[in-house]
């Protein structure tokens, strides 16, 4: 006869056998988390910490200028060299050839400035002309004793903006070009504008000679204003 405490003991024992098959059981053991990755945030946080590294400035190309735009003293052979289409002007121009040679026999003294647009098809036409007249009679487009006249000649380059150089462009009170200004004993007597009226070796010559005085010009423009006095330069552009 088996007592209560064995009773007991095979009862708990019963039990004990009994709970796997009917399912029972200790509880699995759930998976181990994923560990937690620190090395993105703090990536991210480092990147949006640093400062961004400022844009480089980019410089704008200077402009190149104008290899057939001359500036500044200039001669015949260097303005032909640079703009042939210069030398056929001279070509088809017909200058008057008794102006032209009347030009040798003018007072000695004086002196002509040019100023001139190697870019200008006014200036072009006209101091190739002249030029050509010249050419007609032996004498160099400089001028003086040596180059067969009584006078000077000397040519300034311009821009086309007509503000360089700016003492020669200031000095003559330029506003067109090409401008050719006469001036005996240091004082201008005349200034022949853009367009001469009766062709430049002819206008010339009377400036030089005393027949005329003050601005010639075919611009109606200036016309219309009527001519500056032979000391006064015209208004400055």
């Amino acid at each position: 006869m088996i007592g209560s405490r064995g009773t007991i003991l095979f009862a708990a024992a019963a039990l004990a056998f009994a709970a796997p098959v009917l399912g029972g059981g200790p509880a699995p053991t759930p998976p181990p988390a994923a560990p937690t990755s620190l090395a993105a945030p703090a990536a991210s946080a480092a990147s949006a910490e640093t400062p961004a590294a400022p844009a480089a400035s980019v410089a704008a190309p200077a402009a190149t200028p104008d290899p057939q735009v001359l500036l500044g003293p200039v001669t015949r052979e260097q303005v032909e060299a640079t703009v042939p289409a210069w030398v056929q002007a001279g070509v088809e121009a017909s200058p008057d050839l008794a102006a032209a040679r009347a030009l040798a026999g003018v007072a000695p003294g004086a002196e002509v400035t040019v100023l001139l647009g190697t870019w200008c098809s006014d200036s072009r036409r006209e101091i190739s002309r002249l030029w050509r007249a010249l050419d007609a009679i032996g004498a160099t487009s400089g001028g003086g004793a040596g180059g067969g006249l009584p006078f000077t000649l000397t040519y300034i380059g311009v821009d086309e903006a007509k503000r360089e150089p700016a003492a020669a462009v200031a000095a003559a009170g330029l506003k067109y070009v090409p401008t050719l200004i006469v001036r005996r004993d240091g004082r201008e007597v005349g200034r022949i504008v853009e367009s001469s009226p009766r062709g430049i070796e002819s206008d010339l010559l009377a400036l030089l000679s005393g027949k005329a005085a003050g601005l010639l010009t075919a611009n109606p423009k200036l016309t219309a204003a009527g001519s500056a006095p032979p000391s006064a330069a015209p208004p400055r552009p």
